[in-house]
């Protein structure tokens, strides 16, 4: 950690706890933080009824406006949402709450899909529910981008330079024409997880993939960043914060999962500080 980062952190924990799960309704928690201190945040918070989260409701339109206070600029929160089903219509909460988050200020900077590679079986008359949609905020032009990379199939082949314009025989020159194709490429914007694979932590009735999390963490933030979860359940965020030397603070309102959280941090890897 250099010597800025090692100061950000001391005046952070003079005025709000940092890597630390807090206990406490996440609205009335992030009132206390300071204006703009957050870099990032992940989470997914309990949805529709999709979720039984022991009879907590939530100020989704307030949390959004928090979010948008406590949010750097440049910085990035990333909305981890789906659709219940009800009365044989799906409710659409997701592009409601995208909008509110549009309203509160924030860019639409990213629409992406998280899908389960293990999907339940079909038990209704649609096709099966197999995604989640991680809508990525930002307050302005995001500050850190470090866009994950895989293999290029046609690397060291050349781009053959032409592309039909909408399915018509007209030709045009694409972007990179008659260059070699490079090693590697940025990931799509679907991202597929199997769901379920953390042992130890199935008490929490929404959990998602420790990867997923992340993927996230290292795409739009910098190590020593502060990252936030407000719903942070069983502490997945946190752990992977941690892991990727990244500072944290989880809220999570019911006691049972912040110890559940508190356990699984005191086992990851490496300790910040």
């Amino acid at each position: 950690m250099n010597y800025t980062e090692n100061q950000n952190r001391k005046v952070l924990n003079k005025v709000m706890e940092v890597n630390k799960i807090i206990c406490g309704n996440c609205l009335d928690v992030m009132k206390t933080f300071p204006d703009g201190c957050i870099d990032m945040t992940c989470t997914s918070p309990p949805y529709d009824s999709l979720r039984s989260y022991k009879g907590y409701t939530f100020d989704f339109e307030g949390i959004a406006r928090q979010l948008f206070r406590v949010t750097k600029k440049s910085g990035v929160v990333v909305w981890v949402v789906g659709d219940a089903t009800v009365n044989g219509s799906e409710t659409g909460t997701s592009f409601r709450q995208a909008l509110y988050f549009m309203e509160c200020g924030f860019n639409l900077h990213d629409t992406m899909i998280y899908g389960k590679r293990n999907k339940p079986p079909l038990n209704h008359n649609r096709y099966e529910q197999e995604f989640e949609y991680m809508f990525v905020f930002s307050k302005g032009k995001p500050a850190s981008v470090k866009l994950i990379q895989e293999q290029c199939l046609n690397y060291g082949k050349t781009n053959n330079g032409t592309v039909r314009n909408n399915g018509s025989d007209e030709l045009s020159i694409k972007h990179g024409a008659y260059k070699k194709y490079k090693k590697t490429k940025p990931f799509g914007n679907i991202w597929w997880y199997v769901v379920g694979s953390e042992k130890g932590v199935m008490r929490h009735p929404g959990i998602f993939p420790e990867k997923l999390a992340q993927d996230h963490i290292i795409s739009w933030s910098n190590k020593g960043d502060l990252i936030l979860d407000p719903f942070c359940g069983s502490g997945t965020v946190p752990k992977m914060a941690i892991e990727n030397d990244r500072n944290y603070i989880g809220i999570e309102i019911a006691e049972e999962y912040c110890n559940i959280a508190n356990q699984r941090i005191s086992q990851a890897q490496p300790q910040l500080f």
